[in-house]
This record gives structure tokens, sequence and C-alpha cells, in this order.
């Protein structure tokens, strides 16, 4: 009967899943078409005109690209309803069409293989609003307390075609990037990378010049317009020393100084576990937002209102999450995870995610212990949901279940207990980011990359977490000092071992399958039998 239910659950999710339609717009933006394929971002250079008045973007992108095969069409992505007016090559102007939210443009000059050339995309148009960035992506046009314009961009899902027309797919990040912003001469804008010049225009408006010398997602790209003020600091790192500054609403100077001293202690933990600082070149920036917040490589928005937890929440339940600001830790541990090892498709979105996730738990365990970081992960399970799988569908811009942070995260905290050395694991989270620095990858990778260095197989773990809603079940019994016990509501060759007590003030590795096997007790007390609490796990007893 157990196994009918398991049953009719998997193919319920699966039904579900089948029964999402996916346009040709949802392929053109998630997969790598002919007319993608061809060719290799090296350098945007980016140029913004912010109009106030009527929240309208206009500007160029100069494109530098190298030709990996000679072709004739290029894709270049920009969302509705912005517009692109002109793409001119060598002095050229070259026709192009329109389809959705891609536009394809017709290369008069042979494209020639190895070549590096340019051509610059004219635009303007009033980009999508974000009503709630940074779920509903786009451009946020708010106001501060003092009711003076307050502009942000957020567009991880919806894609950085949204406000400027770039090659969108996860898979290509320019090797560097030049962000040029022009706004009223009362604002500031902060982009990523470092800021190179400010210039007055003398027509009421300044241009702020940003660049970019590491590879970043096109998601990571950013404006961030306010009345802001900045203050800096330094760390001294694994490279070094890491420049940082943080730039805050005006008003908020003082108490962003005070808020704001955990990013020393939180950088020494991070390095530790997962390495240096992956853009030292770039410096690190905290930037406020009117969204909650995000990762942008090297310029991290922060809105969580100078609170600590998640606008003044435990999401965890467990007391620990309060100890520090949730948007700070969270979105600077991407910077590992999500800028640095970058995934290939949405779909594995998990890898961001996930980790991110438990840099948490590894931030917890630097500053209250390791008791404390594993009642933090174990009281996220809470937020759960079990509703579709946590991969997504590849090929159509398309992300799985948002368990993809407490249930990924709750997945690596499984592997760690299995791994049963932390140095060991403090190595493999170390290594996966030097292995993949400044790389994209897939999610395969990410696994293989954790086989092999445990020498463990781990591919039913993955497989049972990340693509169904099943958590496995437990099964275990007990006659006469003897321990029976068993896999069930688990994918087919489910073998993930798990520690219990099977003698008085400690915990031994069992390896249960999906058929029963035994092993004598060695308790004192039969009754005192526990499961190590930190696998996330069911438990039946028969």
């Amino acid at each position: 009967m157990r196994s009918i239910v398991l049953l009719l659950v998997v193919l319920s999710a699966a039904l579900a899943a089948n029964a999402q339609q996916f346009t040709r717009q949802d392929t053109l933006r998630g997969t790598l078409t002919a007319d993608r394929n061809w060719w290799d971002v090296t350098y945007y250079d980016l140029h913004v005109k912010v109009s106030l008045a009527d929240s309208s973007l206009s500007g160029k992108n100069i494109i530098h690209y190298r030709v990996l095969k000679p072709y004739k069409t290029m894709q270049i992505d920009l969302q509705q309803p912005m517009q692109i007016d002109s793409v001119v090559q060598a002095g050229k102007s070259l026709k192009f069409r329109r389809d959705g939210n891609a536009f394809f443009i017709t290369m008069q000059a042979a494209q020639v293989a190895g070549k590096i050339n340019q051509l610059t995309v004219y635009y303007h148009g009033l980009p999508r609003k974000a009503i709630r960035a940074p779920w509903d992506g786009g451009v946020q046009w708010s106001l501060d307390s003092l009711n003076r314009p307050w502009i942000a961009t957020a567009c991880q899902n919806l894609g950085a075609s949204v406000w400027w027309p770039n090659k969108d797919h996860q898979t290509e990040e320019a090797d560097s990037t030049n962000i040029t912003v022009t706004v009223p001469s009362d604002l500031t804008n902060v982009s990523n990378g470092r800021l190179r010049s400010r210039k007055d225009n003398g027509d009421g408006t300044t241009t702020f010049n940003w660049f970019v010398s590491n590879p970043i997602n096109n998601y990571d790209v950013s404006l961030n317009i306010a009345h802001y003020t900045e203050f800096t600091d330094s760390f001294t790192g694994e490279k070094g020393k890491l420049d940082m500054s943080f730039w805050v609403l005006d008003y908020n100077l003082d108490r962003a100084k005070k808020h704001f001293e955990v990013v020393k202690p939180m950088m020494k933990c991070f390095e530790h576990w997962f390495g240096p600082y992956p853009f030292y070149e770039d410096s690190y920036k905290l930037v406020e937002t009117p969204h909650l917040g995000m990762e942008h490589q090297s310029a991290v928005a922060y809105g969580n209102k100078y609170k600590m937890g998640y606008l003044g929440r435990d999401l965890s339940g467990s007391g620990w999450g309060l100890k520090w600001d949730f948007i700070i830790i969270h979105e600077t541990g991407h910077e590992w995870f999500g800028n640095n090892i970058t995934t290939k498709d949405i779909a594995d979105m998990w890898v961001h995610e996930g980790f991110t996730n438990y840099s948490e738990t590894i931030f917890t365990q630097c500053a209250d212990g390791l008791q404390a970081a594993n009642e933090y992960n174990r009281g996220s399970r809470r937020n759960v949901q079990n509703d579709i799988p946590i991969i997504g569908k590849y090929g159509v811009n398309n992300e799985g279940s948002g368990d993809m942070y407490p249930k990924a995260s709750a997945m690596i905290h499984n592997i760690r207990q299995i791994i049963n050395d932390d140095e060991k694991f403090r190595q493999i989270l170390r290594g996966l980011n030097k292995k993949f620095y400044h790389q994209t990858v897939t999610g395969r990778q990410v696994q293989q990359y954790i086989n092999n260095a445990t020498g463990k197989n781990f591919d039913k773990v993955y497989e049972q977490y990340l693509t169904t809603i099943v958590i496995p079940e437990l099964e275990y019994k007990i006659e006469n000092g003897v321990l029976s016990y068993r896999w069930s509501n688990s994918v087919k060759g489910f073998n993930m071992p798990i520690k219990v007590t099977l003698s008085d003030g400690q915990y031994s590795f069992i390896y249960p399958l999906q058929s029963w096997k035994t092993t004598k007790l060695q308790l004192s007390d039969p009754s005192k039998f526990a499961i190590d609490p930190n696998f996330y796990i069911k438990v039946k007893k028969s």
C-alpha cells in the first residue's frame, strides 16, 4: 500500500509539471539557439540615461564578442515594451526583426571564426516596473522617507534584458563590463565594480562610470540611484587587502556604521569555509535598496531595514536567526555560490540557493558554535513545502520549487553528516569555489565534484531530494535487542547511510536499503534508541 501511495504522489507531481505549458518565448529565452551559439561575449560597454520624468531608460550597449563559427544571424534580447532603435557595426546599420522579447540581427560583414568583433545596440523605452522586487523583477521606482527618488533594478528570474539589451542567458558572462549611467545631478548612481569617474555634465545631470574587471552574471548588473552617502573600510583577507564600501541613504549613515559591523566577521567566516572572496579586484560593497535584497556582484543590495533576522523574523524558529541580519549574510554568501559559481541553466538554481542558504548555517556556527548551527538548519526545514521538484525544466528559463533554499540546504547538511569530517567538508566547499572559479557550470558538475572529493556516490541522495517531493522514511522496529530497519517512500535504490545510537552515548552509521536489514543493539535501555536529528528524513517505528 505504501509503495502505491508513493507512486501516486510521484505521478501527481509529474503530471502537474507536464501540465505547465512552455512557449516559443520561453525557449528563445532559455535555450542556446543557433543564433546564440556562434558568438561569445567578451565585453559589455553599457551606457544608460535615466529619466525620472517618465520612468524611462535610453542608451546603448557596445557588445564585444568572439566569433566561434561563421554565422549570419545574431539574437539579442530586450524585453517588451523596451525597443531597439538601431544596430550598428563598422559604421553600417544592420537590419533586424523582433520576435517577442528577442531581436534577430542580420549580419552584413563576414563573421570570421576566432575574431573579436563589436556592434552597438541603441535602445530606449519604459522598462517593466517591479511590483514586488526582487521577486517580481524589473526597475523599482520608489521614494525614500523624505519623498526623494530611490530607484533600483532587480531582475534575476525575469532577466537583465528587462532593462538593457544583451545575450540574456545564464551561460553568458562578459569577461569584464563597463557601466556608465547618467542621472539627475542631485542623485548618485551606484553600480557594480569600482567607480572610475563622476562627471558633472553641466546640464543638471551627472554621469557615473563603474567598471567590473571580473566576469559577471547579466542579472547582477545593477542600477542603484538615490541620495546616497558612502563610508569605507577594508578587510585583511586571504588575498590581501579587500576594499569595502557602504552606500546608504544619507540619513541612515550612523545606524549603518553600527549595523554593518557584522561584515568583517562574516567575511572572515566565509573566507575560512569557502575560500577567498572571489572579487577582490572589484571590491565589496553593500548598497541600501528599496527592495529586500539581491546578490548583485560586488554591489550587494541591502534592504532589510537594519533589522536582525529576516525583516525582524527568525525564519528557522530556532532563535539563532535573530542573532544576525539575514540579508547581509545570505546575499553575501551568493558572492561564492551564484556569482563565483554560476549555473548554466536556472533549472539548477539549487546550486545558488541551497549552498547560500547553507552559508547561514555556516555563519551561525562561526558566531555561536556547531550546536547552534545544527539547530538553525533543522529549524529552517519548517519552510519546506514539498510542492514541486527543486530542479526545474531545462532550456526554458524555468526554476524549480522554492524548496531550493531550505530543502537543498537540508540535503547538504545530510551530506555533511555522512562525510563525518568537518575539515574534509570545509575543503570540499573551498574546492568547489576553486575548481569552478568564475565559471558557469551544470548542477551535475557540482554533484560529481562532491562524489569525487568524498569517494562516495551521493547520486541517490541528489535524486531523492532534488527531483522528487517525497521525504525518505526510515522504518524500524526493535525486538529482543535486535534493530530491523529499511528505507521506504524513496526512489529506487535509495541507500543513504544514517547515524543512530547502537550503543550508549554515541551515534554509529547504519546502511539501510529498501529491504529489511538487522543489527544487534548494545544499548543498556533499548527505549533510548535515537536517530541523529541532523538528517532530514521521516521516521516510522513499526
